[in-house]
């Protein structure tokens, strides 16, 4: 097998670890999710490892639950990864000042910017959430409905946040203002 043919996306099969794709490539090796062992590091020059043909692919190799699988292996693999999202300029290098009632305990200063970064995560993981839920193989459609309606909810309680945010798409819209578009 030419490795230096081989690059993002190329599938490939490994007799120990079955079939996957590239996902990752270094110097020396690939990173390769495989549907049924996650994503592992192997040697560019394993010689376990042949490029699948697409015109060879058949059901067996890459089934739609297959694919889902692995997506979702993926998905919470790199769950920590979120998206940019813009703080509002008046913000920036800004302090939230966190002030006890007690006037004689020591005020909490907390840069906006790690505030905003915790929002951030929390909205990101609120949405694969609701990525898994309307995935699940056992909840019934009634079940998905209630726990996205209860997700809705969340994001309602969060709306206050939204000042934060430099652009509206980003916002948090709860049952009030999903009902208003």
């Amino acid at each position: 097998m030419d490795q230096l043919t081989l690059g993002i996306g190329t599938r490939l099969q490994h007799t120990q670890y079955g079939p996957g794709v590239i996902v990752g490539i270094r110097f020396a090796t690939y990173l390769i999710s495989f549907i049924n062992h996650g994503v592992k590091e192997i040697d560019k020059n394993d010689t376990q490892l042949d490029e699948i043909i697409p015109e060879n692919v058949t059901e067996e190799i890459e089934t739609h639950s297959d694919v889902e699988k692995s997506l979702l292996k993926i998905l919470r693999l790199w769950g920590g990864i979120t998206e940019t999202v813009p703080l509002g300029d008046r913000w920036k290098g800004g302090v939230m000042l966190l002030q006890p009632a007690d006037k004689s305990q020591k005020p909490k200063d907390v840069p906006i910017e790690a505030f905003f970064h915790k929002i951030v995560m929390l909205r990101d993981r609120l949405r694969v959430l609701e990525q898994q839920i309307n995935a699940h193989k056992q909840l019934s459609d009634e079940d998905k409905v209630n726990m996205q309606q209860y997700i809705t909810r969340i994001y309602g309680s969060l709306t206050t946040f939204n000042v934060l945010f430099r652009q509206k798409e980003h916002w948090f819209i709860g049952e009030k203002g999903a009902k208003e578009d």
